[in-house]
């Protein structure tokens, strides 16, 4: 879709099958939750897949869950990976993976913020969801650590979406 980043697709990268239906939204969400992967991040398209591929191991196997959390995971190489998508209720922010979609930047933004490949992807995105409707207009932005206990999205990256449209605490 014109306007919208490069969504690698879960075929692509070779994700699992969820192991059963997660689903459908109940509307068109209306938050955009904010999150970092806590790892080492990814520069290439090659270390990013298998990035990918730990996040959805590491949420399935060691948490149980149906399949990777997020609905899209960014890379440092520029690239919007495929979670659950864009209609998939998520499990990426407890109490709110009805009312919005998880977006995770892989790395850890403690010290130092996502380069700018992955800072545009995710604003890229961001528009591309509301251009397509599957984000509202009038959408709020929030890092993971506004509605949960957590250090999420790193502290660099926090204080970055704190400068953007759309972010309320």
């Amino acid at each position: 879709t014109a306007g919208c980043p490069t969504i690698i697709s879960r075929s692509e990268w070779g994700a699992r099958a969820p192991t059963h239906h997660n689903g459908r939204l109940p509307a068109t969400p209306g938050h955009v939750y904010i999150h970092h992967g806590a790892t080492p991040g990814c520069h290439t398209k090659t270390d990013c897949i298998q990035r990918v591929q730990s996040y959805q191991n590491y949420h399935m196997d060691s948490h149980g869950w149906s399949d990777i959390g997020y609905s899209f995971v960014i890379g440092e190489d520029g690239n919007v990976y495929e979670g659950r998508g864009w209609d998939t209720v998520g499990a990426h922010t407890l109490h709110h993976n009805t009312d919005g979609l998880g977006f995770c930047v892989m790395g850890n933004f403690m010290t130092h913020a996502p380069n700018d490949l992955a800072i545009n992807a995710v604003k890229s995105l961001i528009h591309c969801g509301v251009q397509m409707g599957k984000i509202t207009h009038n959408y709020v932005l929030k890092g993971h650590r506004d509605v949960g206990q957590t250090a999420c999205p790193g502290d660099k990256l926090y204080a970055l979406i704190k400068t953007w449209p759309h972010y309320h605490h």
